[in-house]
């Protein structure tokens, strides 16, 4: 299940998030609305529902959230954008790498998963 996170994620939401795969979250980062869908098993189904939302593709980032360590992975299908200068599936810039970090943080991050 997809779920967009536009203020502070609760617990449960985390959890929620962490069903499908269970060690780490896949998402998608709208780098300029602050904002972040999660859950799923490919970061373009949580792009899908940004894009439903009403962001802009151009916005939104591919991206991993690892609860267990708190750590980023960068690296997504969806990323590989030449027409941004992107030309890999890891994002390349790394002030859109903070961008996404700073927000993933916000919103989701802090939380120990219970269940490993």
């Amino acid at each position: 299940m997809i779920i967009i996170i536009k203020e502070r994620a609760t617990k449960e939401q985390v959890e929620e998030m962490l069903q499908t795969l269970r060690v780490y979250i896949k998402i998608a980062v709208d780098i300029e609305k602050g904002i972040l869908a999660g859950g799923g098993q490919q970061h373009a189904e949580c792009e899908a529902a940004l894009l439903k939302d009403g962001s802009k593709q151009k916005d939104i980032w591919g991206a991993d959230w690892i609860p267990f360590t708190q750590k980023m992975a960068y690296e997504s299908i969806i990323n590989i954008r030449p027409s941004q200068n992107n030309r890999s599936m890891i994002i390349q810039d790394p002030a859109i790498r903070e961008r996404v970090t700073q927000i993933t943080q916000s919103l989701i991050g802090g939380y120990e998963p219970e269940f490993r």
